[in-house]
């Protein structure tokens, strides 16, 4: 099974390549207009023989800083999810749908802006090409971006939260976007449900 591709950023994937050969060759991509405005590529971290990749949306302000997925304040909402459903996030590959970061600009704060179904699919081939190299058993899509990314633009995370989807692949299961638990309403009972999902999709993939 593979996300959406041959059409942006195909032109800049090696056609052969470990994660590192990826890596650099992303930080020349231009397969979409995002490049012009973001600091740098924030591209995928974590082991080549991965068993679960997560996947996000973009990186964020200060992810597009510091040049790695997940160092703001949802990665350390993630991180402290991923321990309490058991998960080893050094054991983990992290990546997003999209590498760089979209937003605008308000005075001098830099407010996310969701990338849009073609700046997505410009972006696929290089989510293709990790998952053809990590080629894990289990892909935990974070946010609705992603979700539709990996499983199409159908796809509702509302309707299949923590479900574990079977493919040719790999297994895939959806839940909702760290960066949504920061600014739900009541942010404890988000945290717990969060943490029950990624609990239950470890479960189903243990047996």
């Amino acid at each position: 099974m593979g996300v959406e591709t041959r059409s942006g950023a195909a032109a800049f994937v090696p056609d052969s390549a470990d994660l590192t050969t990826l890596r650099e060759a992303a930080c020349d991509c231009h397969g979409c207009d995002l490049y012009k405005h973001a600091t740098q590529t924030v591209f995928g971290e974590g082991p080549q023989n991965a068993s679960v990749v997560l996947i996000g949306e973009q990186p964020g302000d200060q992810e597009d800083r510091q040049g790695h997925p997940f160092v703001g304040p949802a990665g350390r909402l993630l991180d402290k999810a991923l321990t309490e459903a058991g998960i080893d996030r050094t054991q983990v590959y992290l990546t997003n749908a999209v590498k760089h970061f979209k937003f605008e600009e308000r005075g001098k704060r830099r407010i996310h802006k969701q990338p849009g179904r073609t700046e997505v699919v410009a972006c696929s081939a290089w989510l293709n090409a990790e998952l053809a190299v990590v080629r894990p058993e289990l892909v935990v899509c974070l946010g609705a971006v992603a979700a539709k990314a990996v499983l199409g633009p159908s796809f509702k995370v509302s309707e299949q939260r923590g479900q574990v989807i079977s493919t040719d692949d790999y297994a895939v299961a959806a839940t909702v976007h760290p960066s949504s638990v920061l600014r739900a309403p009541d942010r404890d009972v988000a945290y717990e449900a969060f943490v029950a999902d990624l609990r239950r999709i470890r479960q189903a993939t243990e047996h």
